[in-house]
């Protein structure tokens, strides 16, 4: 098995250049270093971040954040995930129903999706206004559509006391599948990408895609872990495929090895947090437990990640950052409100 760790002098150069990359462009009176981080993937807006915001959001910064998709799963959270982009300029809104939370969803789920996306446009309309007017600043992206998509694990493997899905009436494939066709047929006719779960229903989602009605910018596959075989099938469907940080855990070979064949064009980079932590040496910052003890995702692990896929790939640090960048831009921000 494959040791993922760099050794200790890699670590240390990746550090050293991106470092003296930042003070460069900060005595330029650049606020953002010249190839800027994105995380095409988390939820910031989770209560178990709630007591950590702001030192979270001092290390999202020095880390060189730029762009940050941050995804509610239910109506309870998407205001909370409306706040942050109404804060942060990084922060890329996105609003769904997520597949564990579709069994729950209110009767009027739809008008309130569709209202959600009003005001938030507004509100971004208004924010890439102000941005125009600022030398050097991006385009404001448009909500997007996540997470959504389907999950046979917790119907067929996760355990009855399972404490993430406490609560939760477990909706049946069936019923999942009509809730995830109606948001992806949302995302295409508003011209947004999607972000997509998926955990043991890959055939499923596939057979779904070949006949739905799919975003023109394309869609996200987050934390892919599917077969590698369907990679390249995916992909010819507008698919991008997000990295996870837990995948350099020496144990995750499977997850690591699939990325090998994801076209550079299409790979994005993802925390997941507060979930999904990483289990590795490229773990820079850390969090005190959640109350029920389980361990929290810092998502300024962002850089962590960027480093070690890096070192996996055989890639020099600075062409796969700014690959990145430009497929976040062309997925998440192709164009102007």
């Amino acid at each position: 098995m494959a040791d993922t760790r760099a050794p200790k002098s890699n670590l240390i150069g990746y550090s050293l250049v991106r470092n003296f990359i930042r003070v460069f462009w900060v005595l330029r009176g650049q606020s953002q270093s010249v190839t800027p981080l994105y995380d095409a993937h988390n939820h910031l807006q989770s209560e178990s971040l709630a007591p950590h915001l702001d030192q979270i959001v001092a290390d999202l910064s020095a880390e060189g954040i730029a762009g940050a998709v941050v995804n509610g799963t239910s109506p309870e959270d998407w205001p909370k995930v409306s706040a942050l982009a109404s804060r942060h300029s990084w922060v890329v809104p996105s609003y769904g129903i997520h597949p564990w939370d579709c069994g729950n969803r209110p009767a009027d789920w739809q008008d309130q999706l569709r209202n959600t996306f009003a005001q938030s446009d507004q509100l971004r309309s208004l924010q890439s206004l102000q941005s125009e007017s600022k030398v050097g600043l991006p385009t404001v992206a448009l909500a997007k559509v996540g997470e959504i998509g389907l999950d046979r694990w917790m119907l067929n493997r996760a355990k009855p006391d399972d404490p993430r899905l406490a609560g939760l009436r477990r909706a049946p494939l069936d019923e999942q599948l009509e809730v995830f066709l109606w948001q992806l047929n949302l995302a295409a006719d508003q011209g947004r990408a999607a972000s997509i779960h998926c955990i043991d229903a890959w055939g499923a989602l596939f057979e779904a895609l070949l006949t739905a009605k799919l975003p023109k910018q394309g869609f996200l596959l987050h934390a892919y872990s599917g077969p590698i075989e369907m990679v390249k099938a995916f992909a010819d469907l507008g698919a991008y495929f997000s990295f996870n940080g837990s995948y350099l855990d020496p144990k995750r070979t499977n997850q690591r090895e699939t990325f090998k064949s994801v076209p550079m064009d299409r790979l994005l980079i993802e925390t997941d947090a507060p979930s999904m932590p990483m289990r590795n040496d490229w773990n820079r910052h850390n969090l005190s437990e959640s109350p029920d003890g389980s361990p929290l995702n810092h998502p300024a692990n962002i850089g962590g990640i960027y480093e070690g896929l890096a070192d996996f790939l055989a890639q020099p640090l600075d062409a796969l950052t700014l690959q990145v960048a430009q497929n976040f831009q062309t997925l998440f921000i192709p164009t102007k409100v």
